[in-house]
């Protein structure tokens, strides 16, 4: 948004500082500053803030608060005056509820032309460009305060008893509107329009976006209806994205401002057009769900010094809620805010605490060396999932991961990242069968791989009795046979070569499948006994800033032979630059059984050569040579 720096001045009587001061000031405390002119500031306002800072008076709040420079009046903290009821016109919000709040002003004998001259260059100050002193003073109010308004020329409405009627309504067949400019658009199901009710809906202009054609303010205008309204963020975000019509309003109304609001833009408006152009207010008419005041908001300065790492006292964070202007009370430490009506964004404790902290500065919290863990964390416990992940790869298997996601479960998500898995999982089987499924159309079929593919995965599931760390295994045999025997025999092997299961921890072995619950396993012990083939797990330690080097071994061993064996003898004759061994292929031929692995050597303060690598291979080839039965390839 661009703002003025000779349009904030009138909200302050100290001369304030340059843009460039004023740029800095707003980058380290509230947004960034996309550019800057000697009078004019881009501002980069997200979401989270635009419910108050589209606007001068909002920049105007945060450079006060920033530069400790007073206001001399907030336009929303004065109070609003009381209308009379216009006996004329009258206003219907929509029966869909995304007109929350509709106020409706007849103005009459206005004097519709030029612009002041002060008022065309506060716009183009801006980019704004004048159109004549109506248009100009709605746009000039929305630039100001932050609220949308629009004017239609009351003579060009319909009157039924002497009286006009505006109201608010959704789009029930698709239907064509022409908007100021002359640009037409169909309008999909559910748009919100404004529309002259005495003439069945005529469409007068496409809510929180643009105004039509039909209503238009000219200068042979003598009666205005002014509009300030707050509709739904959602619905005008959705029909300027289904148009592509994106405005100054739709983009103030899709970040949802205050219901409130709306009345001090129509009193803001009213005192500029008489000022402007003159003419008498018949009255106004105003459609308002209830409104609700928010509630108050505590927090304690221990909460706020242990967010943020710091140590402010009291009289700190209450100077830093003095500059934002915001209403509170303090005892025993604890603040008790009640956020002002335009800042939709404070909520929880944690705004608060961000406010105190921007104000007063990130850069002003000392920095502060992490704790040094002096004791190395328990690792056991990993070191026992990574002997059956190990154990599991030696033997074939392949190791995936899946979503949390699931199409049943015992916990459903309240807002789920995918509409078809609202559950977190309470099993990893659906997910596992859904992986072999897969895996048939994509696992290489050359010449000499296995006929098995074999799957696994150690996750965490989510039930009712709370969370559980499971193992799932599965097998799919390639040439059409039943797997159940082959994972059998693994899960034999699992069982007998590394873990003592007890009954009550099998979940699931149904046919290819199989699911396991490690939490009822010692997993602790299971980890202090286990050293790892390729690479013992302890602390962490950096890796090596040197290219590793890449060498492959065969080798023909007789059949039953296991391959965690062969690996063994690898690593032992591998020395001091061997850090890895994975296998990566395993076939059988007449009896025999080739495993193929491959060897990563590292070094930490060199690239290793040729001559590093070749004693450590002629090593490794000299004691495979050496096991009977067995001949590297």
């Amino acid at each position: 948004m661009k703002i003025s720096r000779t349009w904030l001045q009138k909200y302050f009587n100290k001369e304030l500082p340059s843009t460039e001061v004023l740029a800095q000031a707003l980058t380290f405390h509230t947004a960034e500053i996309e550019e800057t002119t000697e009078d004019m500031l881009e501002v980069n306002v997200l979401p989270d803030r635009a419910a108050y800072l589209l606007s001068h008076r909002g920049v105007a709040t945060e450079v006060s608060a920033t530069l400790s420079i007073p206001l001399k009046e907030d336009p929303l903290r004065i109070e609003l005056p009381a209308y009379e009821v216009s006996k004329v016109l009258k206003v219907a919000r929509d029966k869909q509820g995304k007109c929350s709040r509709y106020i409706g002003a007849l103005v009459t004998g206005v004097r519709v032309g030029p612009s002041p001259e002060w008022l065309v260059q506060a716009l183009e100050s801006v980019g704004q460009r004048s159109i004549n002193n109506i248009v100009d003073a709605t746009n000039y109010v929305m630039l100001n305060i932050g609220q949308p308004l629009h004017a239609f020329d009351a003579r060009k409405l319909t009157q039924r008893d002497g009286s006009y009627t505006i109201g608010v309504r959704e789009v029930e067949e698709k239907e064509k509107i022409t908007v100021l400019g002359g640009e037409s658009y169909e309008l999909p199901e559910g748009t919100l329009l404004i529309a002259d009710m005495n003439e069945e809906g005529a469409a007068l202009g496409i809510a929180g976006i643009k105004g039509g054609e039909r209503a238009t303010v000219t200068e042979s205008t003598t009666d205005i209806i002014i509009e300030s309204a707050h509709f739904d963020g959602a619905a005008v975000r959705k029909t300027a994205q289904s148009l592509k019509l994106f405005t100054d309003a739709s983009m103030r109304f899709q970040n949802k401002p205050s219901q409130v609001l709306p009345a001090y833009g129509m009193r803001d408006v009213l005192a500029l057009i008489q000022e402007v152009a003159g003419g008498e207010l018949e009255g106004v008419a105003d459609s308002h769900e209830p409104v609700v005041p928010p509630d108050p908001l505590t927090v304690t300065l221990t909460q706020i010094n242990g967010v943020l790492g710091s140590a402010y006292s009291t009289q700190d964070v209450a100077d830093a809620y003095d500059a934002l202007g915001f209403s509170y009370t303090l005892a025993e430490e604890t603040f008790s805010v009640l956020p002002p009506f335009e800042r939709k964004d404070l909520n929880i404790a944690e705004d608060l605490i961000e406010e105190a902290g921007r104000i007063l500065g990130y850069d002003s919290i000392a920095s502060q060396a992490l704790p040094l863990q002096s004791v190395a964390p328990d690792q056991a416990k990993f070191r026992g999932i990574e002997a059956v992940k190990d154990f599991l790869v030696a033997r074939g298997f392949t190791e995936i991961s899946t979503a949390a996601f699931a199409k049943e479960g015992d916990i459903q998500l309240e807002n789920p990242l995918q509409e078809d898995r609202p559950y977190l999982r309470a099993n990893l089987l659906p997910a596992l069968e859904d992986a072999l499924q897969r895996a048939q159309h994509v696992a290489p079929r050359v010449l000499g791989h296995s006929r098995y593919i074999k799957l696994f995965e150690v996750g965490t599931v989510f039930t009712k009795q709370g969370e559980a760390l499971l193992l799932s295994m599965g097998i799919f045999d390639t040439a059409g046979k039943a797997a159940a025997e082959t994972l059998k025999e693994n899960v034999a092997t699992l069982e007998q070569e590394l873990l003592r299961i007890p009954a009550s921890a099998r979940f699931n072995l149904d046919g290819t499948m199989m699911e396991l619950n490690l939490d009822k396993l010692n997993l602790e012990k299971l980890g202090e006994e286990y050293a790892p083939v390729s690479i013992q797990l302890s602390a962490y330690r950096p890796f090596s800033t040197y290219p590793h080097a890449l060498r492959d071994v065969a080798v023909w061993t007789p059949e039953g032979t296991n391959e965690s064996d062969v690996a063994m003898r690898i690593q032992k004759k591998g020395g001091e630059f061997l850090v890895r061994t994975d296998l990566f292929d395993r076939f059988e031929k007449e009896g025999r059984v080739s495993f193929a692995f491959r060897l990563v050597f590292e070094s930490r303060d060199r690239t290793l050569s040729d001559a590093d690598l070749d004693p450590a291979m002629e090593d490794i080839t000299q004691v495979l040579n050496e096991q009977e039965g067995w001949q590297v390839r």
